[in-house]
């Protein structure tokens, strides 16, 4: 029961940051930002759109699409994977794994999708809040093996060699075999009584995956026995309210030559040493989003949607764009030297990396977006809150 009480306000809590407004008292009130006008400097070409069961609906399910050079896999909360033709959507095969969870008493039931999905050679892996990590042979759909795990799978599931490595809603850290699905290790990390909805997905470089933590740390373990080998504050309590106290870091870090980069909720935006977690260089930025690197630049999302260019190497501003406050934005994506973000309202927005201003948005779909657009072989691909996916290609 007590869980329950947890995840309920937890969920509301949520609500609160991510809605359309909410109330602090009579006079403060934050609110969507309204649409800037923009002179679209080009259009998108849509190549296909096709759709897969219902999406997500309202829930926190951050399910992206993945592919190859030929192929591209979906999926919607409810239990549906379909392997798609990159070129045209069509459906090569689907499976519903509503039918396979062990959980399913009724045909109205859900599998409850809500970590993935991601892909090698041979497999599709996706995960579930029942707990349940599924492979899928990618030619087929066929399930190859399922695992219960720790908790929630609320991040999509890394890939790193023989393992799969997965992050759980209870803050535990599982290494799964990638051939019989066995669990290899597990560590437990404590977590704080109330946090956001949502998990660090791991990183991986040079025998070590790195990961966010909901109790404002960053850690770094070792890939083959999950040894712990350090973890680093960045974030600590502060505020009176409960939601000035969240410091959870549920984005997934970037590792590039050695450094880690890595934000929390209400705390900073770090730099730090791989190989001992020394803190190279922060700044005072909030986010939960991932984030992108490119050229030497970090583009980020803040928790209150202003969109950032820092230096990777000062963590110094370069612009910030503040026009699109409160609309709930996707993590960025570089695509054809452009930085491209979609928000609640089904918009795609396109900026310029060098300062930020806006080149052109175009409105794609009712139901709004939550997981970032994709790019694949020179496609633009994002799935809406509806599950609808999109296939773009800038003219």
């Amino acid at each position: 029961m007590q869980f329950y009480k947890i995840f309920w306000l937890g969920m509301f809590c949520l609500f609160l940051l991510n809605g359309c407004a909410f109330f602090n008292s009579e006079k403060d009130v934050v609110t969507l930002s309204p649409l800037p006008e923009v002179k679209n400097q080009f259009t998108l070409n849509p190549l296909w759109s096709t759709s897969v069961g219902r999406g997500i609906g309202k829930y926190y399910s951050h399910l992206r699409p993945v592919g190859n050079d030929t192929s591209l896999f979906v999926a919607d909360r409810n239990g549906w994977v379909k392997s798609l033709k990159l070129d045209t959507g069509k459906v090569i095969w689907q499976t519903n794994l509503s039918q396979k969870t062990g959980f399913i008493s009724t045909k109205n039931d859900s599998a409850m999708l809500s970590g993935g999905l991601a892909v090698d050679s041979d497999l599709v892996y996706v995960g579930s809040e029942h707990a349940i990590l599924f492979a899928l042979n990618v030619s087929d759909g066929r399930v190859v093996w399922k695992t219960q795990v720790a908790g929630e799978v609320l991040s999509r599931p890394i890939i790193s060699s023989d393992l799969i490595l997965i992050h759980t809603g209870n803050g535990i850290i599982q290494a799964i075999n990638k051939i019989n699905g066995s669990i290899d290790w597990t560590l437990n990390l404590d977590i704080p009584t109330l946090s956001l909805r949502g998990e660090s997905a791991p990183a991986i470089s040079s025998g070590t995956a790195v990961f966010g933590g909901d109790n404002g740390r960053v850690s770094a373990v070792t890939m083959d026995q999950g040894q712990l080998i350090w973890q680093q504050v960045i974030s600590e309590v502060r505020g009176s309210t409960e939601i000035e106290r969240l410091n959870d870091v549920d984005m997934r870090p970037l590792i590039v030559n050695g450094i880690v980069y890595a934000a929390a909720y209400n705390g900073n935006f770090v730099a730090l040493q791989l190989n001992s977690g020394e803190i190279l260089w922060k700044r005072n930025l909030g986010s939960v989003n991932d984030f992108a690197i490119h050229a030497g630049y970090i583009y980020l999302v803040d928790q209150n949607d202003r969109l950032l260019a820092l230096k990777s190497d000062t963590g110094i501003p370069v612009w910030k764009q503040s026009d699109l406050l409160h609309r709930s934005l996707t993590a960025p994506l570089i695509y054809n030297g452009y930085l491209v973000v979609g928000d609640s309202e089904g918009y795609l927005h396109w900026l310029n990396t060098e300062d930020g201003r806006f080149v052109t948005q175009q409105k794609v779909n009712r139901s709004g977006f939550l997981s970032a657009p994709i790019e694949i072989s020179g496609r633009l691909i994002i799935q809406a809150r509806d599950g609808t996916v999109y296939s773009f290609v800038q003219k």
